[in-house]
């Protein structure tokens, strides 16, 4: 049994490992199937412990353990029972208990975000308030180039088109019969599919790069058919 696990066996037993669960993932292709459920368990209670082994590693002993009973710093005993009152949604009794942390937390977190969203979107506003419609390519778009003196106010203009456009597709503070604004609501409704079916384009070329990936695993580690 030792001579099965030399370090030169180990690279081997990974491999073998490695495809197996892949081949088990992705018998979710043929139909339901106990096998796929398996692997699915154990992926899951991997990363589940893996999440609590980093986040006692990372976060909470060198930012509330150490600082605690090393440093002596004992206010952050005070988190504690703060935490602890996320446990209380499993009480009837005492589950209104919860409700004061996750609400707190919730406030909190809501205003971070729209603090970073303010940061990034309101400059990004301001900007697209304020391009100019004939400008300097230099000065349109820093580092572009290939940009000549007819591109660059050709690009602020399809800009300024889009953003007009999308902006009327969602102004819904009066009915719009007027044929100019129907038309561009309407072009701001085709631009958002465009914008969407991108995104989702997107989306689909990282899954089949993951497949992609898993395949030359497969096909080149694991049963050395590809170089």
């Amino acid at each position: 049994m030792q001579s099965f696990f030399r370090p030169d066996n180990i690279g081997v037993i990974v491999t073998w490992i490695g495809a197996i669960c892949t081949l088990g993932l992705y018998s979710i292709l043929y139909r339901e199937n106990k096998v796929f459920r398996f692997f699915e368990h154990l992926f899951i209670g991997l990363g589940v412990g893996y999440g609590l082994v980093i986040t006692w590693t990372d976060v909470l002993k060198p930012r509330w353990w150490d600082p605690m009973v090393a440093e002596g710093q004992w206010w952050w005993a005070a988190a504690l029972p703060a935490a602890l009152l996320f446990y209380t949604v499993y009480s009837r009794r005492n589950a209104w208990m919860s409700r004061l942390i996750f609400g707190f937390f919730f406030g909190l977190t809501a205003g971070q975000a729209f603090q970073r969203y303010a940061a990034v979107q309101f400059p990004l506003i301001r900007s697209a308030v304020n391009v100019p419609l004939i400008n300097p390519p230099e000065v349109t778009a820093p580092g572009a180039y290939w940009m000549t003196p007819i591109s660059a106010p050709l690009n602020n203009l399809i800009f300024l088109v889009i953003v007009v456009s999308v902006m009327s597709y969602f102004f819904f503070s009066y009915e719009q019969k007027n044929k100019a604004v129907l038309g561009t609501s309407k072009l701001g409704r085709y631009l958002l599919m465009f914008a969407f079916g991108a995104i989702f384009g997107s989306t689909i070329m990282a899954r089949l790069s993951l497949l992609i990936g898993r395949l030359y695993f497969l096909l080149h580690d694991w049963l050395h058919l590809a170089s």
